[in-house]
């Protein structure tokens, strides 16, 4: 268990950088921000909260990748896990894992779902056999469903979307609903909205936005690939945008010739942020709220919550 004064595997698993319960914490982890002039004081996300994880196996081992290594050390509890998917780690452990992979954990509105991604095609029915047995509602390998009781739900705000194996899903519910508030604060005033990398719809349905996206619940486009035109942000004086890690280097170019009122950039990656920051700056528009969100507990990366408008805003206060 986490005592508040130091997880017991930090420094012996590879998945923290950060030790996210000592009393520094907080001042490290800022550092990292350090090029950037914050308008917002950061937001904490707390221990025990996050719904989702990936775990790896190998060699018949679960658990996480020792620190430096591919070395896999047993992990029965997490002090950044929800509760309910600590109490199904020692569960996971006993199954009769056969080659190596990626196991994805994530908790649902009912129930767990479990996703693996393995180096051989298929399970073997001891495997399927013994995850009948697992107290969750969905396991499957390499895409293909093995076991099922019940269709994964999430919920986004009032809204409830169907889980797709191995959808994005931002890591905790707190900083999702904390963001979700955040846009539609920052979109109140708008007439349309487009939503880009728009996922299964955290921003989507509560702004009544327009959704594009590779995969998702709007309309499939590859962002990356075919952004949207000047003329088709022509109809849209708001625009949420919330790229992979990768950022939006081709879309941003675009919104930065376009007449979009406001842009609500939501980034994972304060590098490809500052990036696509600089072309919008070029395009003449001026961040007027940044806020950091450190919902990536423990790690090298942050949430970046900004809100950029272009001179005259008509979404201006």
């Amino acid at each position: 268990m986490c005592n508040n004064k130091t997880c017991p595997f930090f420094g012996k698993c590879g998945g923290c950088n950060y030790d996210f319960t000592a009393d520094d914490y907080h001042d490290k982890k800022l550092l990292l921000l350090r090029q950037f002039s914050m308008t917002d004081a950061p937001i904490w996300i707390p221990p025990y909260s996050r719904r989702r994880a990936e775990f790896c196996f190998s060699g018949g081992n679960f658990g996480f990748f020792r620190h430096h290594s591919k070395d896999i050390i047993a992990i029965n509890h997490c002090p950044l896990l929800c509760p309910e998917l600590n109490a199904i780690l020692p569960r996971l452990r006993e199954l009769p894992w056969i080659g190596s992979g990626e196991c994805l954990l994530t908790l649902c509105d009912n129930g767990i779902d479990v996703g693996v991604n393995a180096n051989i095609p298929y399970c073997t029915p001891e495997f399927r056999n013994a995850s009948t047995k697992l107290p969750v509602i969905r396991v499957s390998w390499n895409g293909r469903v093995i076991h099922q009781t019940d269709t994964p739900v999430i919920s986004f705000g009032a809204h409830k979307t169907e889980y797709p194996i191995g959808a994005f899903l931002q890591p905790t519910i707190i900083s999702a609903d904390i963001m979700r508030e955040m846009v539609q604060d920052t979109t109140r005033d708008a007439h349309r909205v487009a939503d880009l990398f728009c996922g299964l719809g955290n921003f989507t349905f509560a702004t009544n936005a327009d959704g594009f996206d590779i995969v998702g619940t709007g309309m499939t486009r590859d962002l990356f690939r075919k952004p949207l035109t000047q003329k088709m942000l022509a109809q849209y004086d708001c625009v949420i945008i919330d790229p992979p890690r990768a950022g939006a280097d081709a879309q941003c170019t675009v919104l930065a010739k376009s007449n979009v009122a406001r842009i609500v950039y939501i980034s994972c990656n304060p590098q490809t942020f500052a990036r696509d920051a600089k072309t919008l700056a070029g395009g003449g528009y001026k961040i007027v709220k940044l806020t950091p969100v450190d919902q990536f507990i423990g790690s090298n990366h942050w949430e970046l919550f900004a809100v950029f408008d272009k001179e005259p805003c008509s979404l201006c206060s």
